[in-house]
């Protein structure tokens, strides 16, 4: 995950280390002490004049700021939250006219007190928007600062924030207010910690699976990644087990380019679909079952046939309740007399996870992912040349789109990855889950349980972080 931090009263004990200085300047003066607790340091709290207020401030600002002390408990925690694999963004407002070589001050004052960091990004903090930018720009998860008014800029553009508390924003009462590093880790290790991910996938059906399982082993702080597990296909590509063989290998280039260990990570599933009469358990089925039994939650990323997610609520139904499946199948209620694609061809294996009781998002194909549309000057400009993995996707789809004859394709599979790395990129709405009619047409049935439909993706913003990702070394 990325975590922007501010650093005045985030990291550093701004506020502190400036109240005592008034205090020592008030002494200087008249020593009237603090005739306002309740005013800024700056703002009203001594009796200075403005022209003592700003004279004093200009001339010692650079000073005090060069000698903060740390909050109690940032590098600590800062510490664990990047042994846990997460990013540290300092995004500070610095870069305002008060300083006179703020980059170099605060560089030099993380080196000495030591604070580790993954990028320093320099803003002006009179700017309520300029934080929120960088935030977009670096894709944030979450953003740490003591500015109410700057959070709640940021809140507004669909990102995560936590206000540390300090006796200048009490006012503030819509925002998730901590009082400690502590608090922040347990807050990020409870609510934002890593989310268990088992990606099935038909790796070599297409070439759109190969984007979607780089694109999750690219998002490392975003996912714990226990599994890849390999789904059946049956077309001209799969060859005589149904595609297990040559998905498996595919995966493992995938991994090989990502620089991901594939011991104990890929397992070949079903070499046949249900619908035909197969009914083994294999190794992706039984480590699906081991994986779930094992984790309080753990999502299940379908982008294949949902054979093996079929297979093992079978075997041990009581994994239902541990499982989340985001599923890329079928296609919208509205096109329900038309559900003959790939990821649908199993239609048994529909069946039984429509009628388990495990929790089902289904992002449709057309329509809705069918969106995802891109081309081949498209890819070659953002990707091509500038990675190993980058031109591996490249050809991977110059070759499939030529065999085809097509212009353009979907990489219809990153959706689920992308769903589950911000959810703010997707509209959806719930509703009880259709039988499937003997024309595999959906038929709405209001008795049935209900499942997360996703009726909208923002495409632009799934493919900036794509893009983004792939190109991070």
């Amino acid at each position: 995950m990325n975590i922007g931090v501010d650093i005045d009263n985030v990291i550093a004990d701004f506020n502190g280390a400036l109240l005592r200085e008034y205090i020592e300047y008030d002494k200087s003066l008249r020593n009237n002490g603090i005739i306002n607790k309740e005013a800024y340091i700056t703002c009203g709290m001594f009796d200075f004049s403005k022209e003592e207020n700003d004279i004093f401030y200009k001339e010692n600002i650079e000073r005090i700021v060069r000698s903060l002390e740390l909050v109690d408990g940032a590098k600590e925690y800062i510490d664990k939250l990047i042994e846990d694999g997460n990013k540290i963004y300092i995004i500070t407002g610095r870069e305002n006219g008060e300083y006179r070589e703020p980059q170099e001050m605060t560089i030099k004052w993380l080196k000495e007190k030591n604070i580790i960091y993954d990028k320093l990004i320099f803003t002006n903090v009179h700017d309520t928007h300029a934080k929120t930018v960088e935030c977009i720009k670096n894709n944030i998860d979450i953003m740490i600062d003591d500015s109410s008014r700057i959070l709640n800029d940021v809140v507004d553009n669909g990102i995560n924030v936590l206000l540390m508390d300090t006796d200048f924003n009490k006012d503030e009462i819509s925002i998730k207010r901590v009082k400690s590093w502590s608090e922040i880790y347990d807050e990020i290790s409870s609510n934002y910690k890593k989310i268990n991910v088992i990606i099935d996938t038909d790796t070599y059906n297409e070439t759109d699976d190969q984007f979607a399982l780089s694109y999750l082993l690219k998002s490392k702080d975003r996912f714990n990644i226990e599994a890849i597990t390999i789904a059946p296909f049956q077309n001209d590509r799969s060859g005589n087990d149904s595609g297990i063989s040559r998905s498996y290998k595919e995966a493992k280039n995938v991994c090989r380019l990502c620089d991901v260990d594939t011991k104990n990570l890929i397992f070949k599933g079903a070499t046949d679909y249900i619908k035909n009469g197969y009914d083994k358990r294999n190794d992706a089925v039984d480590e699906i079952i081991k994986i779930a039994l094992k984790n309080d939650k753990t999502y299940i990323l379908g982008i294949g046939a949902i054979t093996n997610i079929a297979l093992a609520l079978k075997y041990e139904p009581k994994i239902a309740e541990k499982i989340e499946v985001v599923w890329l199948g079928g296609h919208t209620l509205l096109n329900n007399n038309n559900l003959h694609e790939a990821n649908f061809k199993d239609i048994d294996a529909v069946k039984i996870v429509f009628l388990s009781n495990a929790k089902l998002t289904i992002i449709p194909c057309r329509g809705i992912a069918s969106n995802l549309i891109t081309t081949i000057p498209e890819l070659n400009y953002y990707l091509k040349g500038k990675s190993d993995l980058c031109d591996f996707l490249c050809k991977r789809y110059e070759e499939y789109v030529n065999t085809k004859k097509y212009n353009r394709w979907p990489l219809w599979d990153i959706a689920p990855v992308a769903y589950m790395i911000n959810k703010e990129w997707f509209e959806t709405f719930n509703t009880n889950l259709p039988d499937i009619g003997k024309n595999t047409e959906y038929i709405i049935n209001k008795n049935n349980r209900e499942a997360t439909i996703v009726n909208y993706i923002d495409v632009n913003k799934v493919y900036e972080d794509l893009y983004k990702k792939l190109l991070d070394k």
